[in-house]
């Protein structure tokens, strides 16, 4: 893509000093082959109490994102639109409503009903959409995933949902691992701490994702609308 790679959200806390350091990851970066849109736990808990400062709302609802899940929700819209109409396949992640299992050592917060892991209204899935529930933060860790991306023919993904630190890093880490290209919407992933979001979008980036601009992951999947 055109951006220059170092051209992101992470800028303002990143030093010159580090970005030397990281210089030997410098790389074309892109969308892959056959692509998937991969939608991680974007569920209502995280919308919880509206756009508001997190630490704001923490002690009503301890598992929001606040304003950060509700700033990425134009630009998540803009993606799935892009990707339906590209007849891309999509799936989901979500958590189970009750378990002995959870995703992180969360000691407050977690859900209780069937509401509180609903995907998010704005992004409801549809009859052919994909949804998957997971006990840990990766999509792939115990979950029927890699076969079902086999039986799709996919071999890479784009990634949007929460949290950057969390679950997003853990799915694009062992995408990777499997093999996978793996494309990150910045605009379309969010956090409760923006700290760990840029530092942890900064370490995707250099490592294991491509962290692209919605904008161009949306012009990319224009063009392969055209071109099919």
């Amino acid at each position: 893509m055109a951006r220059n790679f170092e051209d992101h959200c992470w800028q303002d806390i990143v030093s010159d000093e580090i970005l030397m350091v990281y210089e030997p990851y410098h790389r074309e970066t892109y969308v892959g082959e056959r692509p998937a849109l991969l939608a991680i736990d974007l569920y209502n808990l995280a919308y919880r109490g509206g756009a508001r400062e997190p630490h704001e709302l923490i002690s009503e609802f301890p598992s929001t994102c606040g304003r950060y899940a509700w700033e990425a929700v134009e630009p998540t819209k803009k993606l799935f639109e892009a990707a339906r109409a590209a007849g891309l396949p999509i799936i989901y992640t979500t958590a189970p409503t009750v378990s002995d299992v959870v995703a992180t050592n969360r000691q407050v917060g977690l859900g209780d009903s069937d509401d509180d892991y609903a995907i998010f209204e704005e992004f409801a899935p549809r009859e052919d959409d994909i949804v998957i529930v997971k006990e840990r933060a990766s999509a792939f860790y115990g979950t029927p995933i890699l076969p079902e991306l086999t039986r799709l023919g996919v071999n890479s993904l784009i990634i949007c949902g929460e949290s950057t630190s969390g679950c997003v890093r853990a799915s694009c880490v062992d995408a990777y691992s499997a093999g996978y290209h793996v494309a990150i919407a910045e605009e379309c992933v969010f956090d409760r701490s923006i700290l760990s979001h840029k530092v942890n979008l900064f370490d995707l980036h250099h490592k294991y994702s491509d962290v692209l601009g919605v904008e161009d992951i949306v012009a990319h999947l224009a063009a392969l609308k055209k071109a099919a």
